[in-house]
């Protein structure tokens, strides 16, 4: 693909939507996830083999990207993306991260079931593609094997609190359906209406499926996790941890400067946590306040009702910005509330529509067991992971994925960038006044301040930072300490209004996921920077900031990494 006198013949757009055409034969679940048809009846080489044929891809693609021509600042960007993106994993899988890749939201255990909830399913032909990559299952999870048993022969040891956790969750999949498993009990549903062959190979595969996870199960507790409990560390350290938050941020952070900074943000929403605590229930106390809400104050009651009431919220939030706050298309004003699988982690999250919109966003909530729903810690979440977050900034890349690249508005999402916008949204909702109700207010805030514990307990326990002795706040927590997962799971409790399973969950997540907690901050710090320094830009030049349309620029701009995030919104 070169010309005379060694220039490449391809942009960095077309070299990065070629990378995403051989990413799509190399891993069918990222045709899924892109809601392309592309061998949707399988799963990709999750063995050491697989992971080096992704990573000749990566430095194939690096190679060429060194002779592409980049003639405006669109490709600019894109260019800068794809280099960024492809270096930060390759620098993991070259240190051997992906030898170790258990945890209890992302790793590939989930990814293998989570890949059913993305896949079409009105139709038998449909249901028969899902008979067919139910029985490829055992293959993939034995490939996946193959990977952990490698790390484990490199001295590679994942986290022991990952492997407890994922054992435990295995243990709730295998116990769905009466103990018959969960792909019995998912195939189940998909036999309604099916010819009498369908229904036999669901059920042959659907019983694979779940042996496969019992081996799985026996593997990780009788072989991985002695040795993990042995040789593991559930911190880091700051070597590995800077590789980790550069592959979710898109930036070489200062650690020690965000974890000071977050400090100031701590307080800053601890004072404001207690003014709002006195308009819920006057005197009585944050934590008070919280259970009184949590007790007494507005609930919906029964899983339909509050998959119903959060479409509520995201309908009438679509309703109240568009055509004021935000410009919306027809593509993008669809999205769907959903009930997670059972046996998810704890925490809610958003799944993006197909590129050609036919399967529409969605967020999905655990329900944890539960039938009781409090609405004052839901309404913040759902601008936050629905409307005017997650959803609007990936549906609207979605719908510019013709004009950028499907790289840069479908694949490379940075983690910061995406999570800054989302917690962005939740403030905006705050400034616009959609958040008057002082309980969904206090809501926001017990959300904005586990953000900021977020990245001082994930920085501080990883990096074992000493937790300073003026905290800003009026009961100092462990002064000259260092950081330890006991520590970092008892403020997490002292400062978060969420359960004791959620907070338990979240904090294997931070383990399992070391430097992803901290983008939330950090990414919507860069989003306001970024704001801010386009309105000072636009009174420089006598003209007026127009929030609306700057919006709607920023989100049209595709994936950035923090490093270059606050630049290009400057100049909106």
């Amino acid at each position: 693909m070169v010309q005379d006198g060694g220039v490449t013949d391809l942009t960095p757009r077309a070299l990065s939507d070629r990378y995403v055409d051989a990413l799509v034969a190399l891993d069918p679940m990222v045709a899924t996830e892109l809601g392309l048809p592309d061998g949707a009846d399988r799963y990709g080489d999750l063995s050491p083999a697989g992971l080096a044929e992704r990573a000749a891809l990566r430095v194939a693609t690096l190679n060429d990207l060194d002779l592409a021509a980049v003639p405006n600042d669109d490709e600019r960007r894109c260019a800068r993306l794809l280099r960024e993106r492809l270096t930060a994993e390759q620098a993991l899988h070259e240190a051997g991260e992906d030898l170790r890749s258990l945890s209890n939201l992302f790793s590939p255990v989930q990814q293998v079931r989570l890949v059913f909830t993305l896949m079409p399913s009105g139709t038998p032909e449909e249901r028969a593609v899902i008979a067919r990559r139910i029985a490829a299952v055992p293959a993939a999870l034995r490939g996946y094997v193959e990977t952990l048993a490698e790390g484990r022969r490199r001295g590679l040891a994942g986290g022991p609190a990952q492997v407890d956790a994922v054992v435990e969750q295995l243990d709730g999949w295998l116990a769905a359906d009466g103990g018959r498993g969960w792909f019995h009990q998912f195939a189940g549903s998909l036999c309604d209406g099916v010819p009498d062959g369908l229904r036999a190979d669901l059920g042959r595969a659907a019983d694979d499926a779940d042996a496969a996870l019992v081996e799985l199960r026996t593997w990780l507790a009788d072989e991985y996790a002695p040795f993990v409990h042995e040789h593991g560390r559930d911190p880091v350290g700051r070597e590995r941890y800077a590789r980790w938050a550069r592959y979710w941020s898109g930036s070489d952070l200062d650690l020690d400067e965000a974890y000071g900074w977050a400090w100031g943000e701590f307080a800053r929403l601890d004072a404001e946590l207690r003014r709002e605590a006195e308009r819920v229930l006057p005197g009585a106390g944050v934590r008070a306040a919280m259970t009184h809400l949590d007790t007494e104050g507005p609930a919906i009651e029964g899983v339909d009702a509050v998959r119903e009431y959060l479409q509520g919220l995201m309908d009438g939030a679509i309703a109240g910005l568009d055509g004021v706050h935000l410009d919306l298309s027809e593509q993008v004003r669809r999205v769907e509330s959903m009930i997670a699988p059972e046996g998810s982690a704890a925490a809610p999250y958003y799944t993006p529509p197909s590129l050609d919109f036919a399967r529409p966003g969605r967020t999905w909530l655990p329900t944890l067991g539960r039938t009781r729903f409090p609405t004052w810690e839901l309404v913040s979440t759902w601008y936050h992971e629905g409307v005017p977050g997650h959803h609007l900034q990936l549906a609207q890349w979605v719908l510019r994925a013709p004009e950028l690249s499907r790289y840069q508005t479908a694949l490379a999402g940075v983690s910061a960038n995406l999570e800054g916008w989302a917690l962005y949204a939740e403030r905006l909702m705050d400034e616009l006044g959609f958040l008057s109700d002082p309980g969904s207010r206090l809501g926001y805030l017990d959300a904005q301040q586990m953000r900021a514990v977020r990245v001082i307990i994930d920085i501080g326990m990883h990096l074992e930072l000493e937790i300073p002795a003026d905290q800003g706040v009026p009961e100092a927590f462990h002064p000259g300490e260092r950081w330890t997962p006991a520590l970092a799971r008892e403020f997490f409790g002292l400062h978060s209004g969420r359960p004791a399973d959620f907070i338990d969950s979240e904090l294997v997540r931070y383990l399992g996921m070391p430097g992803q907690a901290i983008g939330y901050k950090l990414g919507e710090r860069a989003w306001l920077a970024g704001r801010e320094a386009a309105r000072a830009a636009h009174a420089a030049r006598g003209e007026a900031f127009d929030l609306r349309a700057w919006h709607l620029a920023a989100l049209s701009q595709g994936s950035l990494g923090l490093d270059d995030l606050v630049a290009e919104l400057s100049v909106l």
